[in-house]
């Protein structure tokens, strides 16, 4: 089972350059991540779509919808977008998901070309989750450097907590952790 969902993912990432504005795939120690991205950053929407593996038989599916748009931070060029992400995760036990509002930015450090910083944030109240989630947070704060023009490699934080609603009750972090990966642009 666990090679099918590898090989599931390598050939999701393959066929992504036919229709995809970047791709990323990041690890963590107990998780691997691919995201799909559909439209580049000049764009007014972004569209998304991702799946986490993680260690346990934990299956994370996301699928991301944003506005975004090009302003500024000081003098420092960004790239920020305000939208939702839904999530669902499954193991064997129990599963749930939730539709978390909020957005992501994007910081561009002109003094050192290539490098970003990314931070994004979603949360969703008991009233948007379902199953046995509760409530859900998704947090994830990246730094990259862009080593080609079409690539980039990155390290960060990835933290993913949901509250166990009745009975099962408890706080479980679905995915947390340092993590490095790399994107490419299509």
């Amino acid at each position: 089972m666990k090679a099918s969902r590898i090989s599931l993912m390598i050939l999701s990432l393959a066929a992504a350059p036919a229709f995809a504005g970047d791709v990323d795939l990041s690890l963590t120690n107990d998780s691997v991540k691919g995201q799909v991205n559909f439209f580049g950053s000049s764009n007014d929407i972004q569209l998304g779509t991702g799946y986490t593996y993680h260690e346990g038989s934990r299956d994370i599916l996301n699928v991301d919808f944003h506005a975004q748009g090009r302003t500024a931070l000081g003098n420092l060029p960004t790239t920020a977008g305000i939208g939702m992400r839904g999530i669902y995760w499954d193991q064997s036990r129990a599963d749930g998901g939730a539709l978390g509002l909020g957005g992501f930015a994007t910081v561009n450090i002109p003094n050192v070309p290539g490098l970003s910083f990314t931070g994004g944030l979603h949360y969703a109240p008991s009233i948007l989750s379902f199953g046995d989630s509760d409530d859900m947070t998704s947090l994830e704060l990246r730094g990259s450097y862009r080593v080609i023009r079409n690539a980039e490699i990155f390290a960060g934080y990835r933290y993913l907590n949901t509250e166990l609603d009745r009975p099962l009750r408890g706080d479980v972090n679905l995915d947390e952790g340092v993590m490095a990966g790399m994107k490419i642009f299509f």
